[in-house]
């Protein structure tokens, strides 16, 4: 079976089942198993000097056995391939966690408040309703790139070894990547390798985006807003989402009590959202799961994947 046949099969596993509540109940999810790794790491190299060459050895560690877990994994065939992909996707639980923060908008502010909380890190005590809106909608945008679309394109290109690879990479970015005083230095590498890593898959879903709206006629305000961002890969899939929605996205946030100025993406798009839009960007995301399924049906077609 060839590796976008693979990747067919485990994206319609994830889209029908996503996450079974009951097996990570009883079990650790592998992305847990990384962060515990992480963290362990952390606690032991993430003091005195030289930290920045600390995260650089952690990182070579973590790459080196999320690579050698996926040789391992592959000796397994196409059936271990299929489940281990789906696991590591997050179509399913991300379109769910995103569709809860719509459905706390139609009871009250304190419900949306809890279901926004589960997926963005950022301050939610003070968000009005279209502040909240506005989190689920990029976090929907930025988690399709993270979550979906990366995992799907490093496995294409690189197998088990690839994805693992990757997901590593994206959680130490997400525990450890801030530029903070604890992790400016040490979670440098962490930050920088996941820069790297999401470079295509970041554009990719941008387009994958646009292309299932309004096509590619809006391709240059959405590239004149990604480069507005802070993230050199987070701005691409929330500027497609936010023309695709006519939404303004990004703009002022609270982290850790700090009110930060950031730049408005697609500062013309509507600001008072609401439930509505992020049903929206619930389709959206659908519809950019469907065509990148149609695109690696494509590729299984013509066999350019192996």
């Amino acid at each position: 079976m060839t590796t976008a046949t693979v990747l067919i099969c485990a994206m319609l596993l994830d889209a029908l089942l996503g996450e079974p509540r009951w097996l990570w109940n009883r079990v650790p999810h592998p992305a847990v198993l990384m962060g515990r790794a992480i963290g362990w790491l952390e606690e032991r190299l993430n003091t005195g000097a030289a930290r920045r060459a600390k995260g650089i050895a952690a990182m070579v560690l973590l790459g080196c056995g999320a690579v050698l877990a996926g040789l391992i994994l592959s000796l397994f065939g196409w059936p271990v391939a299929v489940i281990v992909v789906a696991i590591l996707l997050a179509q399913r639980s991300l379109v769910d966690h995103v569709r809860a923060v719509a459905d706390g908008l139609r009871l009250s502010t304190g419900e949306a408040r809890r279901a926004v909380g589960m997926i963005v890190g950022r301050d939610t005590r003070e968000m009005d309703d279209a502040d909240i809106a506005r989190a689920a909608i990029e976090s929907a945008a930025e988690n399709l790139s993270d979550g979906v679309i990366a995992p799907a394109f490093w496995f294409l290109v690189a197998g088990l070894p690839g994805l693992l690879l990757y997901k590593v990479t994206n959680t130490a970015d997400s525990m450890i990547g801030y530029r903070n005083e604890r992790f400016a230095a040490f979670g440098w590498a962490a930050a920088r390798l996941d820069d790297v890593l999401n470079v295509i898959p970041a554009r990719l879903t941008a387009a994958l985006i646009a292309l299932t709206h309004w096509g590619l006629r809006e391709w240059r305000a959405i590239m004149a807003d990604a480069r507005q961002h802070r993230s050199p890969n987070a701005g691409w899939p929330e500027a497609a989402m936010a023309r695709a929605l006519n939404v303004a996205l990004s703009g002022p946030r609270s982290y850790d009590g700090t009110l930060k100025h950031f730049p408005w993406v697609h500062r013309f798009g509507h600001k008072d959202i609401g439930a509505g839009q992020v049903e929206a960007a619930c389709a959206a995301l659908w519809r950019a799961w469907g065509a990148a399924f149609a695109s690696v049906v494509v590729l299984a077609l013509i066999g350019c994947a192996v």
